[in-house]
This record gives structure tokens, sequence and C-alpha cells, in this order.
């Protein structure tokens, strides 16, 4: 598969690092308990990372039902359970690094990861919450790591509806290569996300989603 970073997104040979957690996230109330961190740059020099998931990684283009007709899913996917081994070391480090710092917030570690590859600005994902299996009734955290070129994350009230108290109708990140997001407390119960279709000429990007047992 040949999806190359932008030349702007070059490392230029510096170290692939990843920042501290503690002190550098920013967190945004969101209201009934849901809430989001934001930490720009976490993963420095990722280019190593990106090249080897796209490479590496077993993408599977998905069909699905919509209405009466099967159409293709707009992005390419992959899930990994707890039990298979993560594509790149880097992951590994990442997802233990989330599990130190949330653990208090959590109660138990990030186990799986899945991840979605946006070929370009017609790639996305619909509105949505991480609402399969626990979270469907309980509160849990979803951090996502993004690689590549910068595309937005957008959030709204559940449904298109309001949340009672919350001073925000609905929010809007540009995640860029190395930024981490991380939604937490209610937040797939009570707000919805997406990443919408963009006619800029955007190149590919990845999303790596930690989640713990038992919710997707």
């Amino acid at each position: 598969m040949d999806l190359a970073l932008q030349g702007s997104l070059l490392d230029l040979g510096d170290p692939m690092t990843l920042g501290d957690l503690p002190g550098s996230l920013r967190r945004v109330e969101l209201g009934a308990g849901a809430w989001v961190d934001v930490r720009p740059g976490w993963l420095v020099a990722g280019d190593e990372l990106f090249t080897t998931l796209v490479r590496d990684v077993p993408w599977r283009a998905e069909r699905r039902k919509m209405y009466d007709n099967v159409v293709d899913v707009p992005r390419l996917t992959k899930f990994y359970a707890g039990d298979e081994r993560l594509p790149h070391p880097v992951l590994d480090s990442a997802r233990d690094a989330l599990s130190a710092h949330y653990r208090e917030e959590l109660g138990e570690p990030f186990v799986t990861a899945g991840m979605c590859l946006y070929r370009d600005g017609r790639d996305s994902v619909a509105w949505h919450g991480d609402r399969i299996g626990r979270s469907k009734d309980l509160d849990t955290i979803v951090a996502i790591l993004s690689l590549g070129s910068s595309r937005t994350l957008a959030l709204r009230p559940r449904d298109g509806g309001s949340i009672p108290g919350s001073t925000h109708k609905s929010l809007r990140f540009p995640l860029g290569h190395g930024d981490l997001v991380v939604m937490g407390g209610s937040c797939q119960r009570t707000w919805d996300h997406a990443i919408p279709k963009t006619s800029e000429p955007v190149g590919p990007r990845i999303s790596v989603q930690f989640r713990v047992a038992g919710v997707r």
C-alpha cells in the first residue's frame, strides 16, 4: 500500500519518543460526567511508526448494510484483541503509559487497540459512540493516538440533542501527527463523535484507539 506522509511531517532523524502525561493534558468538561483530555504532540517523531503501520498491519476493507444496499466502509480497519501482539513496541509503551496515568479514574488497564486508516479526505467515520459492551451502561475511557495528516475530531451531544447544564453544543478538535485525545467518564454514552469527510487535499491518517476489555 503506497500511502506516504507529506514532506512537512518528516522527522529529520529525531528519535521517536512519548512525552509526559501528568501536567501536560488539557481537560475539557462536557457536563453530565463527560470529559475530554487533549495532549498535542504526545508522540514525537512518529514517521517510523506511521510507515510501519501502513506496511505491516493487515488492513481490512469492510462492507456494511445500509438501508437496502451494502456499501463500502469509508476507511480501513484492524482490531487487536488483548492477546494479540501489537505491530510496533511504541504502541505497547503508549498503552502502558496511558494505563498508569488513568489507573485511578479507570480502575483497570487499557487492553485492546483498534486502528482506522483514513486514506484521504473521502474516508470518514459517521456520528457514533463506542457503546458496544460495558460502555453501553458504564463510564469508560477511550484514548486515541492520531498519526499522519491532520483531521478533525468532532463531538456533539448524543443523537444531536443537548446535555443539561453543559455549555458546549458541539466541539471540534484538529488532531495532528502524534496528538493524543482521551474521551472519558460518560462521554461514550452521552456524546457522539465523528471524523467528517473533507474536500481539502489531505493525506493519510491513522487513528489508534486504546480501550479496556469488553468495550468497542
